[in-house]
C-alpha cells in the first residue's frame, strides 16, 4: 500500500481500517484510538486523544486474555494463569501485536514524537493497540474484541510456555540468590541517556558485591528485567 509521504509515511484512518478488515460504524472512534496526545497539542481541531480508550482497552484485554487462558489451559493453576496473562499483555508483547498489523504507521502523533522514532516505540504502539481494542469493544462489543484478539493469543501462547517467557526473571534470580545464601539482588542505574520522551536506561544487577548482568530499556522496569535475564543466562538458568 502506498502511504502519504507528505506526512512522514502517515497512513490515513480509512486506509488503516480497510487494511485491518474491521468495519467501524463510527470512524471517529477509530480516529481517536489512533491519536496520541502529542498530536492534539499541535492540531487544535483534533478533539480527543486515545488515553481514555487505552484505559478501557487495557481492562478489556485483561478480561479477554484471562477468559481465553482459563478455557485454553484447563489444568493450569491460578498462579501460572496470572503469569501467562501478564506475559501476553506485557508492553513488549502488545507492541509486537501492534507491529503485526502495522499500527505504528497509522498512529497520529506530533512532530517531536515522530522525530524521536515514535512510530516504532514499543510504549506508544502498546498504548495504541490497547486503545484500538477499546474502540473495537465500543464498536462491536466483547465478542468482536475477542474475535479480533484470539488469533494473536493463539500465535504466541505456546511459544511463551515453551520458552518460559511467562516466568518473571527478577523473581527467579532472587530465588536463586537467596537459595545460595547471597541475599537479594540489587539493581543500580549505570546510565540514563537521551531526551525525556526517549530516555534509555542501562541497569546492572549486583549479587554479593559482583555484577552478574546488565540490561537496557526505555524504562527502569524493563531494563531491570533485561539485566535479571542476562544474569540468569550467565548462570545457565535460562535457555
Amino acid at each position: 500500500m502506498e502511504l502519504n509521504q507528505n506526512n512522514g509515511g502517515q497512513e490515513s484512518v480509512a486506509e488503516f481500517a480497510e487494511r485491518l478488515g474491521f468495519h467501524f460504524s463510527d470512524r471517529l472512534l477509530l480516529s481517536r484510538a489512533l491519536t496520541h496526545r502529542s498530536y492534539i497539542n499541535e492540531h487544535p481541531e483534533a478533539v480527543e486523544d486515545n488515553e481514555r480508550l487505552e484505559f478501557l482497552g487495557d481492562a478489556v484485554l485483561d478480561f479477554i486474555t484471562g477468559a481465553w487462558l482459563y478455557n485454553r489451559y484447563p489444568d493450569m493453576m491460578e498462579g501460572d494463569l496470572t503469569r501467562m496473562r501478564s506475559a501476553l499483555v506485557h508492553t513488549e508483547q502488545l507492541a509486537d501485536f501492534g507491529r503485526e498489523i502495522g499500527l505504528g504507521r497509522a498512529l497520529r502523533m506530533g512532530r517531536g514524537e515522530l522525530q524521536g522514532g515514535g512510530r516504532d516505540r514499543s510504549a506508544l504502539i502498546c498504548d495504541g493497540f490497547e486503545a484500538l481494542i477499546g474502540a473495537i469493544y465500543l464498536n462491536g462489543g466483547i465478542d468482536a474484541a475477542r474475535e479480533f484478539m484470539e488469533p494473536f493469543l493463539l500465535g504466541v501462547a505456546d511459544e511463551i510456555l515453551i520458552n518460559r517467557r511467562n516466568e518473571d526473571p527478577k523473581s527467579k534470580l532472587q530465588e536463586w540468590a537467596q537459595g545460595e545464601g547471597m541475599g537479594s539482588p540489587r539493581y543500580e542505574t549505570a546510565s540514563a541517556v537521551g531526551p525525556d520522551h526517549l530516555k534509555k536506561f542501562e541497569i546492572i544487577v549486583i549479587i554479593g558485591g559482583q555484577v552478574y548482568g546488565k540490561g537496557t530499556g526505555l524504562n527502569k522496569q524493563t531494563a531491570e528485567k533485561a539485566a535479571a535475564r542476562a544474569a540468569l543466562e550467565r548462570l545457565g538458568l535460562l535457555v
